[in-house]
């Protein structure tokens, strides 16, 4: 059968029975017509163990593929291989038995607090053309900076999510997870500026952060332009996920749990978290003092 054909088969298994996110998806087509591609491949018969191991073996030394490269194709293949075995497409999952690098254990890239306060400072005194574009850009950075949302998360986020009176916010997280996470008071103070403006503009649409120009959510390209901008203005390079990482190290920093912290990150395995207690220096600086033997000099 033509692999491209059993490839859409898979994605729609893989969204409505798996509910597997757009982005993973995404992944799975991209990633599997390179395979096939690459390897020549037209039909899932032409796949043979032979070809498998040459493709990933010209990945990383012809490609120069980090080995988050290398793990990202080798699961997407590992499980549209398990699910073409499953239907009787394939005999074999010649995945199942590559060898996986090891990566180098790199600390999450964040912000200082001196960083993270400084990015909200710029957002909000940022010359913009509409007064509207200042409240709006201040509370979706607090967002990031407050509640450690994944981009999508935040993209996707409905009006109706946003409990200012019980001081929470409904996330729709990743692989279906819903979490509530808690509102800082410095949050909804900016969240509420954010709400009164929105309503003066009439943005009746159900997203909460909303273009500048139209009544609808704001876009993934429009959140790229922005961060430019503020990059640019601020002279500090981040990424939304670097955003997430300082939430959880800030978190750390001001004595928060693991446990806890674990919950609002909306990790399924604890395991996750603990990255971040080798990612601030200032939190391992602040548990050695608790030495008990301390307190005898």
């Amino acid at each position: 059968m033509n692999i491209e054909l059993l490839l859409e088969d898979f994605c729609h298994h893989s969204k409505y029975i798996r509910g597997v996110s757009d982005s993973t998806l995404k992944r799975y087509r991209e990633n599997i017509h390179n395979f096939a591609r690459s390897a020549q491949i037209s039909h899932i018969s032409d796949v043979t163990e032979k070809k498998v191991l040459s493709f990933f073996l010209d990945g990383r030394v012809s490609k120069n593929w980090k080995t988050t490269t290398y793990k990202t194709y080798y699961m997407s293949l590992l499980v549209f291989f398990r699910w073409c075995v499953k239907h009787k497409h394939l005999e074999e999952n010649y995945a199942e038995d590559l060898e996986i690098p090891k990566g180098s254990k790199s600390l999450p890239k964040k912000l200082s607090r001196q960083e993270a306060f400084k990015l909200l400072e710029v957002a909000f005194n940022y010359p913009y053309t509409q007064k509207y574009l200042r409240y709006r850009n201040h509370a979706l950075f607090s967002m990031f900076l407050f509640t450690g949302l994944r981009k999508t998360e935040l993209l996707t986020l409905k009006l109706t999510d946003i409990d200012v009176e019980n001081q929470s916010v409904f996330v729709k997280g990743k692989g279906d997870k819903d979490r509530i996470v808690p509102l800082s008071t410095t949050l909804i103070h900016s969240l509420e500026n954010y709400l009164r403006e929105r309503k003066k503009q009439n943005k009746t649409c159900s997203e909460f952060f909303t273009s500048s120009n139209r009544n609808q959510g704001l876009t993934d390209s429009g959140l790229k332009k922005l961060i430019l901008k503020m990059r640019e203005a601020s002279g500090i390079y981040f990424k939304t996920h670097g955003l997430r990482h300082t939430f959880a190290t800030l978190m750390l920093e001001g004595g928060c749990d693991i446990y806890s912290l674990s919950k609002m990150m909306g990790h399924s395995d604890i395991k996750t978290t603990t990255i971040y207690l080798s990612a601030t220096a200032e939190h391992l600086r602040s548990q050695v003092i608790k030495h008990p033997l301390n307190s005898l000099i």
